[in-house]
């Protein structure tokens, strides 16, 4: 297979990030204006043969903009972008909306609510600080799990819960949702690509295979490498001769291959990498290699994660592995000192415990602040099961797996 094939690389997500005020008269020409940027870039890269997926719009923290004094309130501010956002989207692309960070009691509060009326118009974040001592803000913490409690309580299935992630040393700008956040970035562009198809190519491509395990890693990196350098240097000259208007420019790519359930399962590409099936034995070897694929690109502005992600319900490969009983979430947490993103759209019991959940968080917040990585929690509490039942979401952005006990 050519691995220069734009086919193999997708463009996950063009993201702009605005900054709103609460003049919502202004609204509509920020959003447009951000939405015409993303616009340029996406049919530069349809004229170079590139899929994109979709086009993000992160807003600043949505207590700067919203009226968060009643829920009814900041309902009538959301309800107003959303029919700005349905108006603006006319060419197909599909069109996510970040409320952004959410940093006092009161917001965090309202986030159930409005994710349940507005679901991926209202996705949102909270990023938990760590103090002198590397302590995280436990206090935050249980208004996060209170608030992922509740969404799992109000939406059907506890699906809601796709659109909330707590952040833990995440940087802004970060194009994936709903960990995307800014504070004052206005104007800047930054794009996301979708490359797990690729980097099976051109592991399958090796057409030498070393026997040697150390070897056939070093010939693996190298293909893969190449494979993505091209297609980065594609994408950021695509970008380079687009012109945006005045006000607005490419900040960066997140060089994470971010998977889906529609593209190659990063668990093949872990057996491609000789590992007998994700989570055996070789797992965090093969999760320090590809992570390093990521980190070490030239001539990249590597921006946001820039690293392995492990999302078990969005990627059909881990769902399935999820079934077979072959990690965990012990594993999982395991595997995020190498690469990074932490637990992603990871389901566990419906009844866990709020102090179980606090401690996840916890040791979450412990390892991405002992460590100076990016990571997030995602769980989904699902209603009604227990560890090992099957989950039955509908979300065409989820795979169905085995959801997971909490230690």
């Amino acid at each position: 297979m050519n691995l220069h094939a734009p086919a193999l690389c997708r463009v996950r997500a063009i993201t702009a990030f605005v900054s709103l005020t609460p003049d919502q008269t202004a609204w509509q020409h920020a959003l447009t204006d951000a939405k015409r940027q993303c616009d340029r870039l996406a049919a530069a890269f349809a004229r170079a043969d590139y899929t994109v997926q979709s086009v993000r719009i992160v807003a600043n923290p949505f207590g700067e903009y919203l009226d968060t004094t009643s829920l009814t309130a900041a309902k009538q501010g959301l309800a107003h972008i959303q029919r700005i956002l349905s108006a603006l989207n006319q060419n197909g692309l599909r069109i996510r909306f970040a409320i952004g960070e959410a940093r006092s009691a009161t917001e965090i509060a309202l986030l159930p609510e409005l994710i349940r009326d507005y679901g991926d118009l209202a996705n949102a974040c909270v990023n938990i600080a760590a103090d002198a001592d590397g302590i995280p803000d436990h206090a935050q913490i249980a208004r996060c799990t209170a608030a992922v409690q509740k969404i799992a309580r109000i939406t059907p299935r506890g699906e809601g819960n796709f659109n909330f992630t707590v952040n833990y040393n995440c940087p802004p700008l970060i194009p994936y949702f709903p960990a995307g956040y800014h504070h004052d970035a206005h104007g800047s562009l930054v794009v996301g690509l979708e490359t797990p198809d690729l980097l099976a190519a051109a592991l399958r491509a090796l057409n030498d295979q070393p026997a040697d395990p150390g070897d056939y890693l070093r010939a693996a990196y190298h293909a893969m490498h190449r494979a993505l350098q091209h297609h980065s240097d594609a994408v950021q000259a695509i970008i380079a001769a687009t012109t945006l208007d005045d006000g607005w420019h490419y900040a960066g790519m997140d060089t994470s291959a971010a998977p889906s359930k529609n593209c190659t399962s990063m668990a093949e590409i872990y057996r491609l990498l000789r590992v007998p099936h994700f989570g055996a034995s070789g797992s965090i070897a093969a999760s320090a290699l590809l992570t390093r694929v990521f980190k070490t690109l030239n001539n990249v502005r590597a921006i946001g994660f820039s690293g392995l992600m492990l999302a078990v319900t969005e990627d059909q490969g881990l769902a399935d592995a999820s079934r077979d009983n072959t990690f965990d979430l012990r594993a999982l947490l395991t595997y995020s000192s190498v690469c990074c993103i932490g637990l992603d759209t990871v389901p566990i019991p419906g009844d866990t415990p709020a102090e179980k959940i606090n401690a996840i968080m916890a040791d979450t917040a412990a390892m991405a602040y002992r460590l100076n990585k990016p990571l997030t929690v995602r769980l989904f509490p699902v209603p009604g099961l227990n560890a090992g039942d099957i989950t039955r979401f509908t979300s065409d952005d989820l795979c169905n797996c085995a959801v997971l006990a909490v230690p």
